[in-house]
């Protein structure tokens, strides 16, 4: 969400010491420093000849006019590429003519039509084609991030090979190895390495036209280290935080910080004071006197 040498108004010179950078960028506020990478426009009329596409489920065989080139029900066409042919306007719904487009396998040689039931200009700049990935857009990602350094901001991590889930940490910094196609829901895959020890995962990204707001480049990764923004935190706890790490007396920021948002709070208050429990999934709470961490249960 950090975007690369961000205006901080900060210009850095041999007499500028780390607390005084941290005091500059904190006084900015965190909104200065995000992420900003430029939205993937594309159209349906603009689509050149030999646009290509990725399938990334074979479901994706369901979305094709059926033909005598081959049997749609029984077609395997996951990890397949498909070259955008053009497209014609040969159905006629509601007395609008609305366009097939018409794509070639690359690794088979079949042709394969997609009916839209839509005119050409009804189609929107955010238009795409279920379980098919625009290796445009793809290409268009990796060229701003790939071989940048960024901290990650989610400890949801996955195994390159085998695309399982796996713990990670948050808030540390990793280099941007490569952007790939991903699956029918997230449709970008971002492989990475950790800078202190060089440990290698991925994450799945959502790209501009996909409903998972949340999960989009700009969400999972920062420009500039968090910690400067929370100068209170000691490096310990911040250590603890990166590993989702929580110990008795941390202050709720920082357990907030370690292990995200509770399911819900309950609060009472008595002669010691203002009593706070926080819920998780999974059975997981947080027991707070006076805004410190008194008892935990992971």
């Amino acid at each position: 969400m950090l975007t690369t040498a961000c205006g901080t108004g900060i210009e850095v010179t041999e007499h500028v010491g780390e607390k005084d950078v941290r005091k500059a960028i904190e006084h900015a506020g965190a909104n200065q420093s995000r992420v900003t990478l430029n939205a993937f426009v594309d159209s349906v009329s603009a689509w050149r000849q030999g646009k290509l596409f990725r399938v990334v489920d074979n479901q994706a065989r369901l979305l094709f006019a059926r033909s005598r080139d081959f049997d749609i029900d029984t077609v395997q066409l996951a990890g397949h590429t498909l070259s955008f042919q053009g497209y014609d306007t040969g159905d006629i719904y509601d007395n609008r003519n609305t366009v097939n487009l018409i794509f070639k396998d690359t690794d088979g040689g079949k042709t394969y039509v997609y009916r839209t039931g839509k005119t050409i200009d009804e189609f929107s700049p955010s238009f795409s084609i279920p379980m098919l990935v625009d290796m445009d857009m793809v290409n268009h990602i990796a060229r701003q991030v790939v071989g940048n350094d960024y901290y990650i901001r989610t400890p949801i991590w996955y195994d390159r090979q085998s695309e399982q889930m796996r713990d990670g940490r948050h808030f540390i910094k990793v280099h941007i190895d490569s952007v790939l196609p991903g699956n029918a829901v997230m449709p970008l895959r971002v492989l990475f390495t950790t800078i202190d020890n060089n440990e290698r995962a991925m994450v799945w990204v959502s790209d501009n036209a996909s409903t998972m707001r949340g999960r989009d480049f700009d969400a999972l990764f920062d420009a500039v280290d968090p910690h400067l923004f929370y100068t209170t935190i000691s490096d310990e706890n911040w250590e603890r935080i990166t590993r989702a790490q929580v110990v008795e007396g941390m202050t709720k920021e920082e357990c907030r910080l370690a292990l995200g948002n509770p399911k819900h709070i309950n609060e009472s208050a008595d002669q010691s004071g203002l009593r706070e429990y926080w819920y998780y999934d999974g059975g997981a709470y947080l027991f707070f006197v006076n805004g410190v961490l008194r008892q935990f249960r992971k």
